[in-house]
């Protein structure tokens, strides 16, 4: 979708540059004005394109307004991987990793021993000629 076919559809003219907020409050109320939900069954399909062109004009706009997009970009980007790309991106994906990992090993590690020497202990307890049973 071009800029302007946008700006027309969320209500702006041709040729301005609206601002962020200036979108994001448009996108809002043509949103709540063509919802399919607001419309009886045999409208539905209509409002239901209708809908869907204004939230790629919003995304379309979004993307093309100053800085609103690199930043949303970057914030998925830390979301996504945990390391903001301008900081190494995934060069340090190791250095995350790696604690969790000695950590689980640790735990399954401490964990097996004393699950072992219960069972080594009980089975001197109560002995069996049964190989199944302790």
């Amino acid at each position: 979708m071009q800029g302007d076919e946008a700006r027309l559809l969320l209500g702006f003219p041709p040729n301005s540059r609206p601002t962020p907020s200036q979108i994001k409050a448009a996108y809002r109320k043509k949103v709540w004005e063509s919802h399919p939900d607001l419309f009886p069954l045999h409208q539905k399909s209509l409002a239901e394109s209708k809908f869907k062109m204004i939230a790629e004009a919003y995304t379309c706009l979004q993307s093309g307004s100053g800085g609103g997009g690199s930043f949303s970009a970057t914030y998925s980007n830390v979301v996504r991987t945990g390391v903001p790309k301008a900081h190494g991106g995934r060069k340090n994906r190791a250095l995350i990793q790696i604690p969790f990992l000695l950590i689980v090993l640790g735990t399954v590690g401490l964990g097996g021993l004393n699950a072992t020497r219960a069972y080594r202990k009980q089975k001197e307890a109560c002995p069996s000629h049964n190989p199944f049973l302790p």
